[in-house]
């Protein structure tokens, strides 16, 4: 059995993941690691810069706005990602029941804990009207929605009984369901490059037209593939975690793909077969990788790239924060303050050379934000950064 030390996946993660060698497009950085967390859309937008030969925000806006060869979808797990727009059916196959079907029933239970008997034909006609509103409105908010059609603006109860109760338009929920069913996309956010408030079309609007989407477990096959090619060697509870797919699924997606067994630290781990050759030493490399970005999230084992640092870098239910490279490695972490100014702290001596580049990243990084101040979403400060924002 071929043997894979951590020093061979940390020269693969940095060669495979556009760091040790900048790409030239968003599209080249998305491929490069399957796809981009985007719940929190600045962090996906940081995550292309930091692998970007030119790092400019309108080339990010480029992709996703202009020419769309890039899209946010709902999926694994539950989570906004940013994917290739040729691969968006097979992401939406993937989730088609795993996470689709329980939105559509979540929302049902919550129409019918608001007093609404006929959910299922409320949801119907709902689902209707957003497709016609969006056919007439092209680009959209869910306000847009509410006042396109008295029925969008339907109340629903959330958390009925407990003290974060709350209600929500029926077109809010019903934008969440279509989404993961892939029949709506967000397409620009309200606002500055880094707001959470999307605005919404139709995929057949926004997108071109549908290819035939595969089934399920096809989807899952070739989505688990493009991420062994990327971050394999791994174990398959690595795949799992990535996507949150059941442990069946996982082994039914990797039974269909052609791999090797291999011996790794943690381990018995698989790579692809045809992809068990060394790889060559890249020139030193450093990086300013953002909060949730998808090489620091890629796999549940990180001990091999992470050291000793995850209560420094990882909040405390399991989201990553800012980190700092260098060589695969993480060194450091770093934080925006409320000035705009960005801070850095290494954990360990690399040298003056590595902590030089990493300065002057920093200052990259400080000038293309101009100011913006990037708070946290989707996850919690860091202990690092709350200590270099205090």
């Amino acid at each position: 059995m071929t043997s894979f030390d951590a020093a061979e996946r940390r020269r693969r993660l940095g060669v495979r993941h556009a760091l040790a060698a900048p790409a030239t497009t968003t599209e080249d950085v998305t491929a490069s690691v399957v796809a981009l967390h985007s719940t929190d859309p600045a962090a996906m937008t940081l995550s292309v810069l930091a692998r970007l030969e030119r790092p400019d925000i309108a080339e990010v806006e480029r992709a996703l706005y202009v020419d769309r060869s890039v899209v946010r979808i709902l999926a694994m797990r539950r989570t906004v990602f940013a994917v290739p727009a040729d691969r968006f059916d097979e992401f939406a196959a993937t989730v088609r029941h795993s996470v689709a079907g329980p939105e559509r029933r979540k929302l049902l239970g919550l129409l019918r804990a608001s007093g609404i008997d006929d959910a299922e034909t409320v949801l119907e006609q709902g689902h209707a009207a957003v497709l016609a509103a969006a056919e007439r409105l092209g680009e959209f908010s869910s306000a847009d929605l509410q006042a396109a059609d008295p029925l969008l603006a339907t109340r629903v109860d959330i958390g009925t009984g407990s003290k974060y109760a709350t209600q929500q338009s029926l077109a809010s929920r019903l934008l969440t369901v279509m989404s993961v069913e892939g029949s709506v996309v967000r397409t620009r956010p309200e606002g500055a490059w880094n707001s959470y408030r999307y605005r919404w079309a139709a995929r057949g609007t926004w997108l071109p037209t549908p290819v035939a989407q595969p089934d399920e477990a096809e989807a899952r096959a070739r989505v688990a593939r493009r991420w062994l090619e990327r971050f394999g060697p791994a174990l398959p509870e690595d795949l799992q975690w990535w996507t949150g797919w059941t442990k069946g699924h996982t082994r039914a997606a990797l039974a269909t793909v052609d791999t090797a067994e291999v011996e790794l630290e943690e381990g018995t781990g698989l790579v692809l077969a045809d992809d068990l050759a060394p790889t060559p030493e890249p020139a030193p490399w450093v990086a300013l990788l953002p909060a949730l970005d998808p090489t620091t999230m890629g796999w549940r084992h990180r001990g091999w790239y992470l050291g000793p640092h995850a209560e420094r870098v990882f909040d405390d239910v399991g989201n990553a924060g800012p980190t700092i490279w260098h060589d695969g490695r993480i060194v450091g972490g770093w934080a925006i303050r409320d000035d705009g100014t960005v801070a850095t702290r290494l954990f360990t001596d690399v040298g003056r050379e590595a902590t030089d580049a990493i300065a002057e990243r920093a200052a990259r990084l400080e000038k293309l934000l101009d100011g913006t101040v990037v708070k946290v979403r989707a996850r919690r400060w860091t202990a690092v950064e709350k200590e270099l924002r205090a």
